[in-house]
């Protein structure tokens, strides 16, 4: 990447002011105000380069700068979130009346292709939930794990925060809080259920060998586990499985979408499962499923 200044001291008190407004007003995630303030650190420094500053940008020094990203090898994804991040910026700036007009206002976003998830197929779903080894503490961990993701849907740091507290069995529902601090209730199911209830009476006390704590999936450590600590383990496992088909951290998250639209489910209902504020960001689910109602179709239409 070409060497670029230091982030000057005005420009550092401006991103702070924004990303504390950010989490004041719309309350996100650690990681993506991280990627905010950094988008917004790397244009100002930039524009430093070029003897311009954040407040004084005019439209063509942004799409100069969207240019050079693009030279230094950004992706068409990376330049779109980082225009709605400076449109946030710059619309808070406007608001605040420390500029009089919107240098954002007539840059059109990048278009970019939603790649389509690689669901898992339900024999391959199949094979994975019966790899783990039940006879060891940690296969018996996995095999619960991997059933509560099936049947819930959830995304893997849901999954690996979980606390008992979140869990009743009673009811067979999990309480999830999701993206943007949002609230959600998700069935387990039946199989699920059994597991859980299988693990929590076996599995869980011994891998904390006695050391306190409120997660539902501890690891080794008897700490609560990373996201890439599950994935070794699901790679792990699907290699037991032989399972060929590309499989993502999400892969079963995908697949819980996927078979549930598969097998007759509302759309809207799997948006409200998954935790999805925009209906638009299900529908993607639809085009993997679409081979499958076509086979149902031409299966059972009395013209099929």
């Amino acid at each position: 990447m070409t060497e670029l200044p230091a982030l000057p001291d005005t420009a550092a008190r401006l991103i702070d002011a924004h990303i504390d407004a950010l989490w004041l007003e719309r309350g996100l995630s650690p990681h993506s105000l991280e990627a905010y303030r950094s988008d917004l650190q790397l244009l100002a420094r930039w524009l430093a380069a070029q003897g311009g500053e954040l407040l004084k940008a005019r439209a063509d020094q942004l799409l100069g700068y969207l240019g050079w990203r693009i030279e230094q090898g950004y992706k068409a994804r990376s330049s779109a979130r980082l225009l709605s991040c400076l449109r946030g910026f710059y619309r808070q700036a406007l608001r605040d009346g420390r500029i009089s007009e919107d240098p954002t206002l007539h840059i059109a976003m990048p278009k970019v292709g939603r790649p389509l998830p690689k669901a898992l197929s339900e024999a391959d779903v199949e094979a994975l939930l019966a790899a783990p080894v039940l006879d060891e503490l940690l296969g018996l961990r996995d095999r619960c794990m991997l059933e509560v993701l099936y049947a819930t849907g959830l995304r893997v740091s849901e999954l690996v925060g979980l606390r008992l507290d979140q869990l009743n069995l009673r009811q067979g529902v999990v309480r999830i809080t999701g993206k943007g601090g949002k609230e959600r209730l998700v069935p387990l199911g039946e199989e699920a259920m059994h597991w859980l209830e299988q693990y929590l009476q076996q599995g869980r006390a011994p891998l904390l060998a006695g050391q306190p704590s409120d997660v539902l999936f501890p690891s080794r450590q008897a700490r609560q586990m990373t996201r890439q600590t599950f994935w070794h383990r699901i790679k792990l496992h699907a290699g037991v499985a032989g399972i060929d088909a590309s499989l993502s951290p999400h892969g079963l998250r995908h697949a819980f979408a996927t078979h549930l639209l598969n097998h007759g489910a509302d759309l809207r209902v799997v948006q409200l499962l998954l935790g999805h504020s925009d209906l638009s960001t299900t529908q993607i689910y639809t085009h993997v499923a679409r081979q499958r109602l076509r086979e149902l179709h031409a299966q059972h239409h009395p013209r099929g």
